[in-house]
């Protein structure tokens, strides 16, 4: 008998792929969202006439940090007087118009230029700061594993968790999603981030979901076979 243990890598072939796929849509998302961006800016502008983008130093593959880009969702300086801290449903310091560009994912529409760039792909694990990074990684060993692929816009924790799923759930989601990666799994979670999109419950944040989480894994497993 043999027995192979995988690694939680990708091949040179499927890195090319997902590379071109990349390219690809995010160039024509780029196209295609350009007006709604636009209309996004000058809605954060005239709310409080701070800047309209964000930028933060965030961990992506292979632990190098890199500047992620979002549209800025919070109020200017939010964490000036916390430190880090992380995101949660009903978030005081999230704007008016912070809070719709977060239901309906358009804060992270600029991240398609991360994409272009290369530092970031459509899919994958949602990259963290350094901060948290060390802190989960001292919490659960596998977590190091995360950093094998690019960081993404959207991916298997962000279709199939919430905001609130824990950082232990959204990890066996990463890793799953490394594990048994395929052009057609990106694909498939691409689709399902427009469901995601339309699922309010899903933006804001559910404290109890670990009985959707299963149920939806599940339906997953049986759908990329």
């Amino acid at each position: 008998m043999v027995l192979e243990v995988k690694p939680f890598t990708l091949s040179s072939g499927q890195i090319l792929a997902k590379r071109l796929l990349d390219v690809v849509v995010s160039t024509v998302l780029l196209l295609f969202t350009t007006p709604i961006m636009i209309l996004a800016a000058i809605a954060i502008k005239l709310e409080d006439r701070g800047p309209v983008f964000f930028k933060q130093e965030r961990v992506g593959q292979y632990n190098k940090p890199f500047q992620i880009l979002k549209f800025r969702s919070m109020i200017v300086d939010a964490e000036a007087k916390t430190g880090p801290v992380l995101a949660k449903s009903a978030d005081s310091r999230i704007t008016k118009v912070g809070a719709f560009i977060r239901k309906t994912r358009i804060d992270e529409l600029p991240q398609l230029l991360n994409v272009l760039k290369g530092n970031m792909s459509l899919v994958g694990p949602r990259p963290e700061r350094e901060y948290f990074a060390k802190k989960f990684e001292q919490e659960n060993k596998w977590f190091y594993y995360r950093s094998a692929v690019k960081p993404g816009i959207t991916g298997f924790a962000q279709v199939f968790g919430y905001y609130t799923t824990s950082a232990d759930s959204k990890l066996k989601f990463d890793l799953y999603y490394i594990r048994h990666y395929s052009i057609w799994l990106d694909i498939v979670l691409l689709f399902r981030t427009i469901l995601v999109v339309l699922n309010k419950s899903q933006a804001e944040g559910q404290q109890d979901v670990k009985k959707a989480v299963e149920k939806k894994i599940s339906f997953m497993k049986s759908e990329i076979r």
